[in-house]
């Protein structure tokens, strides 16, 4: 394995502190056998681009939402990983932002065609749903964020003074 992949993600809440998740599968399989898993908004930085200019970009394509990079706390996660995408194992690192509004539902309008392709739909969660998907034998990236999520709502809160440093999590 010789791809790197460095991804800027967005944890992005409503004011009940339910994350949205998309539902997706490894684009390169075809045949009806992927693993469909959950995770969060966020995607590819491109070279070059600021890591909350390429969150901001990513939420836009992905949910229609536009923010300005000012407006998504962080980078407060970082995750490291191995994993398959689209017929490829790669060695992924994750920088997660924080960005909490109003629920809403995200148009798929500015999705690349490839996202078009992996991202079968969406669920606002809150702990307890992420546990049951998980329960249930669905995986969730990050596989900590129902644990995370009640500190992700509490930064959302905070003077940007208070925010910690960066955290690694799995």
């Amino acid at each position: 394995m010789t791809n790197k992949r460095i991804s800027a993600r967005v944890v992005l809440l409503d004011d009940d502190g339910a994350v949205l998740l998309f539902c997706g599968s490894d684009p390169a399989i075809t045949d009806g056998s992927a693993a469909w898993w959950w995770f969060t908004v966020g995607g590819q930085v491109q070279p070059g681009e600021p890591l909350a200019l390429a969150a901001v970009r990513e939420l836009a394509e992905e949910t229609g939402l536009l923010v300005g990079p000012e407006r998504v706390l962080g980078p407060v996660w970082r995750r490291e990983a191995v994993i398959h995408f689209n017929g490829e194992a790669m060695a992924s690192e994750e920088f997660y932002f924080i960005h909490r509004t109003r629920r809403f539902e995200p148009s798929p309008d500015a999705r690349t065609p490839l996202e078009l392709r992996y991202i079968h739909g969406h669920r606002w969660c809150d702990p307890a749903a992420i546990e049951a998907l998980a329960s249930s034998g669905q995986r969730v990236y990050p596989l900590q964020l129902p644990e995370l999520l009640p500190e992700a709502y509490r930064l959302t809160a905070a003077v940007p003074a208070q925010l910690p440093g960066l955290h690694v999590i799995r």
